[in-house]
C-alpha cells in the first residue's frame, strides 16, 4: 500500500515514529518531490497547518542523486534554494541507517538543520527535522508530477 501525505497526516506522532523506526533508508531520491510538513500530528490542526506551510513557505525538495545534492523549493513561488548534501548515515532518532540531508556546509540560513529520511513505500519518504540537535516536526516527500 502506498502511504502518502494524506494517510500520514492522520497518524499520531507515536505512529509516525514507529513507521520511521520500521522503515529502511531505501533508495536515494532523485528528481522533484512534493513536501508536506506534519505539524501537531493527529490533531485538527495538522491539515490546515500543512496547507498553509505549503502555500507560504515550503513546497518540497529537488534531489540530484548522481551528485548527492538537494535543494528545497521555498516561498509561494517555489524558488530553488537552501541546498544540502545527501548521504547515508546513522539516524539521530534511533541510530539505524537513514538518508541524511546535511545543510551544515552548504547553507548559511539552514546550517544548523539536519533532515533524516527513510523510504516508507516506493518513492515516498518520511522525514525528521533536527535544528541545533533538537527534534522538530516531521515531513513527507512524494514524487511530484513535474520532472525537474
Amino acid at each position: 500500500m502506498n502511504r502518502g501525505a494524506k494517510q500520514l497526516l492522520e497518524m499520531s506522532r507515536a505512529q509516525l515514529d514507529e513507521l520511521f523506526r520500521r522503515s529502511s533508508a531505501g533508495t536515494l531520491p532523485d528528481g522533484s518531490f512534493k513536501g508536506t510538513f506534519i505539524i501537531a500530528p493527529g490533531t485538527p490542526l495538522t491539515v490546515p497547518a500543512a496547507e498553509l506551510i505549503r502555500l507560504m513557505a515550503w513546497q518540497g525538495k529537488v534531489f540530484d542523486a548522481k551528485h548527492r545534492r538537494v535543494n528545497n523549493r521555498v516561498s509561494p513561488f517555489g524558488f530553488s534554494s537552501v541546498p544540502a548534501r545527501v548521504y547515508r548515515g546513522a539516524s539521530r532518532f534511533d541510530g539505524e541507517e537513514c538518508i541524511i540531508l546535511d545543510y551544515s556546509k552548504t547553507s548559511f540560513i539552514a546550517r544548523w538543520v539536519r533532515d533524516e529520511i527513510r523510504e516508507i513505500s516506493r518513492g515516498v519518504y518520511l522525514g525528521k527535522v533536527y535544528f541545533l540537535g533538537t527534534r522538530m516536526p516531521d515531513f513527507v516527500l512524494e514524487p511530484a508530477l513535474k520532472s525537474r
